[in-house]
């Protein structure tokens, strides 16, 4: 496969799998923060006396991380940050929609059978200010540090050990979405303090777990779309300022 700079092409080339990519990256997000105000799941076992209980959030949102690192070691981290805010958007306009959905008012068969209080007990973190600013804050803060890490390490490597890459970036990822997503979430009442550290622990064990046990399939999908697009794309390191679009 022949190595081409992604910019000479950026301006009228039309890759044949990004969009795809980007969809399965953004609703995966979007999901998991559902999952995760909807409930809090016990595995029933304890490490060092620590209870493993989790966000339900937690099962899928591995795996945004997974198609963050396929963005950015395909398509470069140009077109990676710019689906990090793409998502980061989304996100808004799901805590938007259902604080929309929360004050209009309720049927009254539906008041009687599951009540305004149960949708606010079940889905009100979605739209309250702790869940919303534990979720951007996280989101925008790990996806950067994951994407930044992943784009440096591949110019390190010349493109070799995409596994330590996957790895390394989604442990220091992971690590800083979790901890500031929970301790927000903590801090406005969204979590109890009881299981503080159950959730970060519990979390970031699993989240990095599952890139470990994925990493087969991630250079499956990674040397695929590399092919289907006849890309080889190295990232100017001096220029991985998130804040752009």
């Amino acid at each position: 496969m022949a190595n081409k700079d992604i910019n000479s092409y950026q301006n009228f080339r039309q890759f044949k799998y990004i969009d795809i990519v980007t969809v399965i990256f953004v609703l995966v997000l979007v999901v998991s923060n559902i999952a995760s105000s909807a409930k809090i799941i016990d595995w029933g076992v304890n490490l060092f006396k620590i209870p493993l209980a989790f966000d339900a959030g937690t099962i899928l949102f591995p795996i945004s991380y997974i198609f963050g690192d396929i963005l950015t070691e395909v398509y470069g981290f140009n077109r990676s940050r710019r689906i990090i805010w793409i998502g980061f958007g989304c996100l808004i306009f799901t805590a938007l929609v259902f604080w929309i959905i929360s004050i209009m008012p309720g049927e009254l068969n539906w008041q009687q059978t599951v009540g305004q209080d149960s949708f606010n007990k079940i889905l009100g973190g979605l739209f309250s200010g702790g869940i919303v600013l534990a979720s951007i804050l996280g989101y925008l803060l790990g996806s950067f540090s994951n994407a930044i890490v992943m784009s440096l390490l591949k110019k390190l490597s010349q493109s070799k050990f995409l596994w330590i890459r996957t790895i390394s970036s989604t442990i220091i990822g992971e690590f800083i979405d979790t901890f500031i997503f929970i301790l927000i979430a903590t801090i406005t009442r969204v979590f109890p303090w009881g299981i503080f550290w159950s959730l970060i622990i519990t979390n970031y064990i699993f989240k990095v777990g599952i890139e470990v046990l994925m990493t087969p399939f991630t250079y499956l999908i990674v040397n695929k779309l590399k092919q289907s697009e006849g890309i080889e794309f190295f990232d100017d390191t001096k220029d991985l300022n998130p804040f752009k679009f």
